[in-house]
């Protein structure tokens, strides 16, 4: 690994696992040289399945994309972002770690532990999410405390989690996943046939 590495780094639910987090995913790795993604609690979400089955789900997900540059790296699982960065750092010295978001969680990044610390020891890229506007007070606040924020033109279908969780639609999931989505039983989702 060189000193100029970029890594993009992104924490979600995974609750379950969307084709919205499919595509960016995909989106990711056609701006970014590596993508680490892992599934994490996040102490302002209520979770569906528990963080071990959200993984193994994402995993399934990761695996259907069959992109080397593309990983599980479950180990940076954390609730707290600060937490994730220090295992990033130690896992890849030296790399620039751009920590992704969507729009739904910019306006939640200040009152995050630690927050300028996160916003100052990484590079933010949001990425917009329909029905969550980008403010751009949200920016200016991301800046004020030190931040380098990019927002990332990526289009990413209007699919989220908590949905899928409650009505649950054949092109909502990936095809990857549902096997998975069966045999543990979760959300009570039946055979996407």
């Amino acid at each position: 690994m060189t000193a100029s590495e970029v890594i993009a780094l992104l924490g979600t639910s995974a609750d379950p696992p969307t084709c919205g987090h499919q595509a960016l995913l995909e989106g990711l790795l056609d701006r970014f040289p590596r993508v680490a993604t892992w599934a994490s609690d996040n102490p302002m979400k209520r979770h569906g399945a528990p963080l071990e089955q959200r993984a193994e789900l994402l995993e399934a997900l990761v695996r259907a994309i069959g992109d080397p540059r593309l990983e599980l790296a479950q180990e940076l699982s954390s609730p707290w972002a600060i937490t994730t960065l220090e295992r990033a750092e130690q896992r890849w010295p030296g790399a620039e770690l751009v920590f992704v978001v969507g729009s739904d969680l910019a306006g939640q990044i200040p009152r995050w532990k630690q927050a300028s610390t996160v916003v100052q020891r990484c590079r933010l890229a949001i990425v917009p999410r329909r029905g969550w506007p980008l403010r751009d007070a949200q920016l200016a606040a991301l800046r004020a405390l030190g931040g380098r924020v990019d927002v990332l033109p990526l289009e990413v279908p209007a699919t989220a989690s908590t949905e899928a969780r409650r009505q649950p639609l054949c092109d909502q999931i990936p095809e990857a996943v549902w096997p998975l989505l069966l045999q543990h039983n979760l959300y009570g989702l039946t055979s996407p046939v």
